[in-house]
């Protein structure tokens, strides 16, 4: 079934490795050097390393990237904390950052609305334009987007009702109205933790079930800790680098738009590379003897569910978004689903 907890979690790019990344003889040739931070674990993002050497030699060695992997820099609320003191100039975010910045990018994060990535890329490239000037209005540019990918519930028992549901110690990210949103549709009373804090509460028992993507469950070994996985995805969890137009800003017109360039080609490659690790991490985690849990959208527990996220998207309008840009999503989501009768809920093989 798979339940609101969700959010973010899949964030779960992240954090194991908390090493700030080697700048090395590049940085001390950099005219302006950019502080980021990130979840995610630096033995996952080699890719990045090309990246930052591309950026300076299109420069001419005017923009350095520094970056701080692994949840060194804290959970994303210090993050976002630190950019504001100007400790930090941006940070490579999941939905749960973004969205305390921007409310309406968890739009695209709504629960139980999208069934596979097909349906994900073209929503979300038809938002992409307004999702930037929003954030421009913050004060913050978007160099690129990204995802985390789909979440799943994981839990000690089997979630194959809703009772079975609501006799569970959920965790829900500390601070996500959206995974709020979700839990009081369902009746559930969650947990709020840092995402810091699972790991240990799993093993303290403070929690039982949560919410993750397939690879953040293995990077961060929260699979030790659960027997069984849900197959129908409850969200799909936005990503983005992205900076504060106060330093972008400081950047020569030129070398932004060499930096866009190298971004844009960077994360395409890179949202292919996420997704094969996700796929890979279900065959890990059956391996582990994790039991995959299914639950038909048309069975009892599925419509229950489907019909609470449909009233928790609805709770939120006047909140994080607009009915126009609620609306607005919908049409999109129903105009690819037109154009793909074929379109369904994504099958774990």
């Amino acid at each position: 079934m798979g339940v609101g907890g969700m959010k973010k979690i899949g964030l779960l790019v992240a954090a194991l490795i908390m090493v700030p990344l080697y700048a090395g003889a590049s940085q001390d040739k950099a005219k302006i050097i950019i502080k980021i931070a990130t979840l995610a674990p630096r033995g996952e993002t080699g890719m990045f390393e090309q990246f930052k050497d591309r950026v300076m030699e299109a420069t001419n060695n005017e923009v350095y990237f520094k970056a701080y992997y692994g949840g060194i820099q804290g959970d994303e609320s210090d993050v976002l904390r630190k950019i504001r003191f100007g400790q930090l100039h941006g940070g490579a975010f999941t939905g749960h950052g973004l969205g305390k910045i921007v409310p309406e990018v968890r739009l695209t994060e709504l629960p139980y609305l999208f069934r596979n990535y097909g349906e994900v890329t073209y929503v979300r490239s038809k938002l992409k334009h307004t999702m930037e000037a929003l954030f421009r209005e913050k004060g913050y540019e978007v160099l690129a987007w990204g995802e985390v990918g789909f979440v799943y519930s994981f839990s000690k028992v089997p979630i194959t009702s809703i009772d079975v549901a609501r006799s569970q110690k959920w965790w829900m990210w500390e601070g996500d109205p959206l995974g709020q949103a979700m839990f009081d549709a369902l009746g559930i009373a969650p947990v709020p933790l840092p995402l810091t804090d699972v790991l240990t509460s799993l093993s303290t028992r403070m929690i039982d079930t949560a919410s993750s993507t397939p690879f953040g469950a293995v990077a961060f070994r929260w699979y030790t800790r659960f027997n069984c996985m849900n197959e129908y995805p409850s969200m799909n969890a936005i990503g983005a680098l992205i900076v504060t137009k106060k330093k972008w800003d400081r950047i020569t017109p030129e070398s932004r738009k060499k930096i866009k360039e190298i971004m844009a080609d960077h994360y395409k490659h890179a949202l292919e590379i996420e997704r094969d690790q996700n796929t890979r991490a279900i065959e890990t985690l059956k391996k582990a003897g994790i039991t995959i849990v299914r639950t038909e959208p048309d069975s009892d527990t599925g419509t229950f569910v489907l019909d609470a996220a449909k009233k928790a998207r609805e709770s939120l309008v006047g909140v994080l978004y607009s009915r126009e840009m609620l609306d607005e999503t919908l049409m999109y989501l129903e105009e690819y689903r037109a154009a793909h009768p074929d379109s369904e809920v994504m099958k774990i093989k």
